[in-house]
């Protein structure tokens, strides 16, 4: 083997990831883009060099994490709206909408840290983790 063929065999692709993260960011606005980066995460995580699996794996348990919450947010939402008719809801609605604005910051800066890591050719330090 010569020296140009360990080189490249040592170099992971990046691009994946990166567009993954772009899908995932593009998805806050149309939230189908999302999906779309889950298919191709899951679809490529076995495919990848052990730096860009790790970005992988951030980015499948950046979406369940999502998911998760906003089925939470969304029943939380729906009993602030029944309850609203008796004016004990709104608390409730107000509390939901905070929180599904954290929600969106949260997506957001895990999205940006992970393109920081990965823009560094860095391996994805904690992609078990729940906050960033």
């Amino acid at each position: 083997m010569s020296h140009t063929e360990t080189a490249v065999s040592t170099t992971e692709d990046r691009t994946l990831p990166a567009v993954i993260y772009g899908l995932y960011l593009l998805g806050l606005v149309n939230g189908l883009t999302i999906l779309v980066g889950l298919v191709l995460a899951y679809a490529n995580r076995d495919n990848a060099g052990p730096k860009m699996a790790t970005h992988h794996r951030f980015l499948i348990n950046t979406f369940w994490i999502g998911l998760v919450a906003a089925i939470v947010l969304g029943a939380m939402t729906l009993v602030g709206v029944v309850l609203s008719i008796v004016l004990i809801g709104i608390p409730i609605l107000l509390l939901a909408g905070l929180l599904w604005c954290a929600l969106g910051v949260w997506f957001f800066v895990r999205c940006v840290v992970g393109l920081i890591h990965l823009s560094n050719g860095e391996a994805y330090p904690r992609p078990e983790a729940w906050l960033v």
